[in-house]
């Protein structure tokens, strides 16, 4: 079975911690991806940071993005999966916290990150089926 090394997107770009949402929004659209990891100076991760979290957490709520920093939306430790842990492992974790993109990680280095997609490429048809199916239930 593959693992996570095997199935990611290698070319990750983060986000600081420091820079502010319309930096955040602008890489976003220059790149085509809808989230971003937010690591800090120590190029740690931080957390994850998504095109809805600007839009809910801040402009739905008046905020302007241009003062509201990445690292004020990091919450918590962020979901990763080891770079050796196989395609399962992947599928388990996507599945139980309900999150389509996983920051892949290497010791404490972020190498990669692995979406849906990834694994739709990477494996059978019904583990991905289950996958969509337990990310998208409504609580």
């Amino acid at each position: 079975m593959p693992t996570a090394r095997d199935i990611m997107t290698s070319d990750v770009s983060c986000i600081r911690e420091q820079d502010d949402l319309r930096t955040a929004a602008r890489r976003m659209a220059e790149l085509g991806v809808g989230s971003l990891p937010i690591c800090g100076d120590d190029n740690r991760l931080r957390g994850m940071l998504t095109d809805r979290d600007i839009v809910v957490k801040v402009l739905a709520e008046g905020r302007d993005p241009a003062t509201v920093t990445a690292g004020e939306l990091a919450q918590g430790e962020a979901v990763t999966i080891g770079a050796d842990d196989d395609a399962a492992e992947v599928l388990r974790t996507m599945g139980q916290h309900k999150v389509r993109r996983l920051p892949v990680v290497d010791g404490h280095d972020l190498v990669g990150i692995v979406a849906v997609a990834d694994v739709a490429r990477s494996l059978p048809e019904r583990p991905v089926g289950d996958l969509i199916e337990a990310i998208s239930e409504h609580a």
